[in-house]
């Protein structure tokens, strides 16, 4: 699959902020939005008055997307009703790592995703208070800014619904929209945030949902060996004299060269990774009818036969839309640091991704509502692990992020 050229000098896991008069120009997939408010210990009221009377952390941010993930900047999600601002999205850290949005001040959306486990959990279901087990496998909640129905089913229109809906699930945090906001106001750090940063509105559970969803958007994946080396590509084949020429014709597109060689020879693809891109990229197996653009995703629901021989199956996208076709139907996830976010479907039932592999290999479970693009895979055990280790060189680096520093 050949990329088309990007202008743009590569740097890789760098991030560039550029003051205007109006706007703030970032580069995600760094830690330049999520170190949390400096200092140590909790956070205390005067720390955060201190933070928002800066303005700079008011401007509205023109986000642009790392390497790989830069293809799809046309199709980023949600920014024009929620504009992200660094006081918005600190803000959304400090909740999003936040047990006091539960009932028992014990559950946080980090503890289904959490940066330590690809923010994701390593368990089949998300566990909730008291110990609850939900019933569907905890989505990953990076490059969320490619897409705006949430859940497995996509039963939530945007990533602010999502963020607030398991506040009030009585089997993940268990409270209500009302305690939640009653509890947030009682906490003088946050309600001086809310009331800066949202104005007139203040502290709701509708800019609650605002604040975390700009947390969740600005945790974005950098780039992964597998996008170093298709970028890298449209050079490979230059000559000396190719690159004589390159070098006094254009200063610029040779500096990027010059970035993506080194890139490539610090972030290599294995021989096998190669031939399993090949693979997930071709006819015959075709990974990416599914698994496309920029996230490597369709953002689409498909049955792949996954719980259908259980006597009740989960329905899944049906139970919103209750259409036949929709039965069994889940939404396709994104390959990116998949290798990070096991057990994998939205049942948890595959451990690894030798078993993913195999369940497409085998044509899916058989049922009336099987996706048609799922058909028996006829791999040899090479191209198997091909496939993998393919996946596995879709893997960059996540932003990193203040998991303390809440107020007191």
């Amino acid at each position: 699959m050949k990329l088309p050229v990007l202008m743009v000098v590569v740097t890789i896991a760098l991030s560039t902020t550029i003051f205007a008069a109006e706007k703030t120009a970032v580069t995600l997939g760094t830690d330049v939005l999520t170190l949390g408010i400096p200092g140590s210990g909790p956070l205390t009221l005067e720390d955060a008055k201190t933070w928002l009377a800066n303005a700079d952390n008011h401007a509205e941010l023109q986000v642009s997307l790392p390497l790989g993930l830069s293809l799809g900047q046309n199709q980023i999600k949600g920014l024009q009703k929620n504009p992200l601002t660094r006081a918005k999205v600190e803000l959304g850290r400090q909740l999003y790592f936040d047990t006091r949005l539960s009932a028992d001040s014990t559950v946080s959306c980090a503890s289904c995703h959490h940066p330590q486990n690809g923010y994701s959990r390593q368990t089949s279901f998300g566990v909730g208070i008291k110990g609850q087990q939900g019933g569907r496998n905890s989505p990953i909640s990076y490059n969320r800014i490619l897409s705006d129905l949430q859940f497995w089913d996509g039963r939530a229109d945007s990533l602010e619904a999502q963020a607030v809906g398991p506040i009030a699930n009585p089997i993940e945090m268990g409270n209500t929209h009302e305690n939640c906001v009653a509890t947030l106001k009682a906490i003088p750090a946050y309600k001086a945030q809310f009331d800066k940063i949202f104005g007139e509105a203040g502290l709701t559970i509708d800019t609650v949902g605002m604040a975390i969803a700009s947390f969740e958007r600005a945790i974005v994946t950098g780039p992964s060996p597998y996008d170093i080396r298709e970028s890298y590509q449209r050079f490979a084949q230059f000559g000396a004299e190719d690159l004589a020429e390159l070098k006094d014709d254009d200063e610029e597109l040779y500096a990027e060269y010059l970035s993506l060689q080194k890139a490539v020879a610090n972030n290599p693809m294995s021989e096998s990774a190669v031939r399993g891109r090949d693979l997930f990229f071709g006819k015959r197996v075709a990974c990416s009818a599914c698994h496309v653009g920029a996230n490597l995703t369709d953002e689409l629901y498909h049955n792949l036969g996954v719980g259908m021989e259980a006597g009740t199956p989960d329905l899944g996208r049906f139970e919103v839309t209750k259409v036949e076709k929709d039965k069994g139907a889940f939404k396709t996830p994104t390959i990116r640091n998949v290798a990070d976010s096991g057990p994998y479907m939205h049942d948890g039932g595959m451990a690894t991704l030798e078993e993913v592999v195999e369940h497409y290999n085998k044509g899916g479970t058989p049922n009336k509502w099987l996706s048609d693009k799922i058909k028996p895979l006829k791999l040899t055990p090479q191209e198997k692990i091909d496939l993998v280790d393919f996946m596995r060189a879709c893997s960059g680096e996540y932003p990193v992020v203040a998991t303390g520093r809440l107020p007191e």
